[in-house]
């Protein structure tokens, strides 16, 4: 494959690609540093085709929020809101259960699901919530709660994160959406969501849910207040705990989206530091398999491109996003398998239905 380089401070980087060695904080950042997008591009292709060759990957899935109420307050958040304020929600096992059904002649292979960090909740409703879909839906793939969330529960049950993390698996729990990190930086903790967990407790408990036989996705919301520093760090630590768990399944850049937020101010990713940063998570994560271009964030026409950029999964069908789209996401709320396999075959990929842990279907 020919590569073209146009930057002579990335031709090193081009070596180590086309040897397999693994790359380091350094290399990161003269990538972020780079404007030949082409020559980074290429890099990325060059990885993403060694592993999938020409398959692009979507899974059926359905989105659930159970809640929107939350008491952490992240000052990114368009989504949580207050008990009592307008727009706040909690479904009812009977709502949940209705929206499940709703859809029931679908042949739906995923629920994904996530909330707010609601202190009025007990720990038996969150066993309900699993033991409901698993009743519904026997065969589904269940990926729910955050490491946030995780913590949350364990604080509720009264029991170790061990045996939480346990109780939720035999309840029904099968994997996690890996969200909550945001960066993992103590800087912007501080400043953007002081009440959620550290990084520190974050990658512990992901640590406890790969140790439980959980597999985990991994997130990296971008474009807000991180330096470039610290989304290079944040690609270390994943790839450090992945060397050591071997537990994530997938890695999704989440485009910060600013609209009805504390941090409205702050404009849009753009189309080219999204498209570098999905190809640097393809180089520097080399222990993932899959790098997702999440549509919702990105838009159609943009995932579509990512996929000559690294990314090999465009994530899902989903139906009814709820937290992107309170930011102002204008992407669809839910997309068909028509549409995503022209979306991968228009792009000139090949279309790959798969469930939750990659197994074609």
């Amino acid at each position: 494959m020919e590569f073209i380089i146009t930057d002579s401070q990335i031709t090193g980087i081009r070596e180590k690609v086309i040897s397999d060695i693994r790359l380091d904080a350094d290399d990161a950042l003269l990538l972020y540093k780079s404007n030949d997008i082409i020559g980074i591009a290429h890099l990325a292709n060059f990885v993403r085709r060694k592993r999938h060759g020409k398959k692009a990957y979507f899974v059926y899935n359905q989105h659930l929020n159970y809640t929107n109420i939350c008491i952490n307050h992240c000052r990114f958040c368009a989504y949580s809101r207050n008990k009592g304020q307008s727009g706040a929600f909690t479904l009812s096992i009977d709502d949940v259960r209705k929206k499940l059904l709703d859809r029931i002649d679908e042949p739906i292979t995923e629920i994904h699901m996530v909330g707010g960090i609601n202190p009025e909740l007990p720990f038996d409703y969150y066993l309900d919530l699993l033991k409901t879909i698993k009743e519904i839906r026997p065969n589904v793939t269940i990926k729910a709660f955050t490491a946030v969330e995780i913590d949350h529960l364990a604080g509720l049950s009264g029991l170790s994160l061990e045996d939480t993390i346990h109780t939720l698996k035999a309840a029904g729990l099968e994997m996690t959406p890996g969200g909550g990190a945001e960066v993992l930086s103590a800087r912007v903790r501080d400043k953007l969501f002081p009440r959620k967990i550290g990084h520190d407790r974050w990658l512990e408990v992901i640590t406890k849910i790969h140790s439980a036989g959980l597999s985990a996705n991994a997130t990296m919301l971008y474009g807000h207040i991180e330096t470039l520093e610290e989304r290079v760090k944040h690609f270390i630590r994943l790839r450090s705990l992945q060397d050591e768990t071997n537990g994530f399944t997938a890695f999704i850049p989440l485009a910060f989206h600013s609209q009805n937020t504390p941090m409205s101010d702050i404009p849009s990713t753009t189309a080219f530091e999204d498209l570098k940063n999905i190809a640097i998570a393809r180089l520097m994560l080399d222990n993932f398999d899959h790098i997702k271009a999440y549509w919702v964030m990105i838009g159609e026409k943009l995932a579509q491109t990512a996929l000559s950029f690294g990314a090999d999964d465009l994530d899902g069908t989903i139906i009814e996003e709820k937290i992107t789209h309170m930011a102002g996401a204008t992407s669809s709320k839910g997309l068909t398998r028509p549409k995503i396999r022209n979306m991968i075959q228009s792009a000139g990929w090949e279309p790959v239905e798969r469930d939750s842990f990659y197994n074609e279907i």
